[in-house]
């Protein structure tokens, strides 16, 4: 793979993956950044793991869809590149994440489906086809290799998003885990501070567990309570209210 400025480990069904990745492409188009969107899988994270016993219903069938969507994904970077997967992303995370829920569709694996996937690749003008590797779990060598090599720049006591700055020997770390979208000047003037603390070699961890819920249209929390709209690619303005 070329090297990017940012190499970002995501999972397609973590919204809070999905809230950081619209920050960094707002970073990204003010300071001109190469992304390389890289995958991280939370099924594959929890493959030994009891879902019944540790986490909500739902959530196995959630996080087995993303995996199928990481195999679309990686599909569609074997046969189109890796510049195909950004936009890729953009266009699932914005129909998981920034679409209010349908009362018709609440079981999470409909995500992992041709019936959801399909519309995604005509709007990209991607084959159809490429909609077959849902199904094909040898692609999850290639998820899992990914997977491994995010956590062997961070530990493995951590979940998505993965970046890392300046790849491929700079400092990794997970997050950060934001609840809503920054305006551009925010986004740089966060930025500007993660990478300062990214870039002290000693250290670790700057964490609370308090936190607010997404600020996303799948959390039923519309552009109007959050004073923001985005497109599928980042971008945002802001709303007077």
């Amino acid at each position: 793979m070329s090297r990017a400025d940012i190499d970002f480990w995501f999972d397609p069904v973590c919204p809070f993956a999905w809230m950081t990745s619209k920050w960094v492409r707002l970073v990204s188009a003010q300071r001109e950044y190469a992304v390389e969107w890289r995958f991280i899988s939370l099924r594959l994270l929890n493959a030994n793991i009891d879902y019944e016993s540790h986490f909500p219903d739902g959530y196995e069938a959630g996080h087995t869809a993303g995996l199928r969507l990481l195999r679309v994904a990686a599909r569609i970077r074997a046969d189109h590149g890796p510049e195909s997967v950004g936009p890729f992303y953009a266009a699932i995370g914005a129909r998981i994440h920034d679409t209010a829920p349908d009362p018709d569709q609440t079981d999470r694996g409909f995500r992992g489906t041709r019936a959801f996937v399909e519309p995604v690749l005509a709007e990209l003008g991607l084959p159809a086809e490429l909609a077959d590797a849902l199904e094909d779990d040898s692609l999850d060598v290639i998820i899992q290799a990914e997977t491994d090599e995010a956590l062997s720049l961070t530990g493995k006591d951590v979940g998505t998003p993965i970046i890392q700055f300046g790849p491929p020997d700079g400092t990794a770390f997970f997050g950060p885990v934001i609840s809503r979208l920054p305006s551009e000047d925010e986004a740089l003037q966060l930025w500007d501070h993660v990478v300062g603390l990214a870039g002290f070699g000693g250290f670790a961890e700057l964490k609370r567990s308090l936190r607010e819920q997404p600020q996303l249209a799948s959390f039923g929390v519309t552009t109007d309570e959050v004073g923001v709209q985005e497109d599928w690619h980042g971008g945002s303005r802001r709303l007077k209210k």
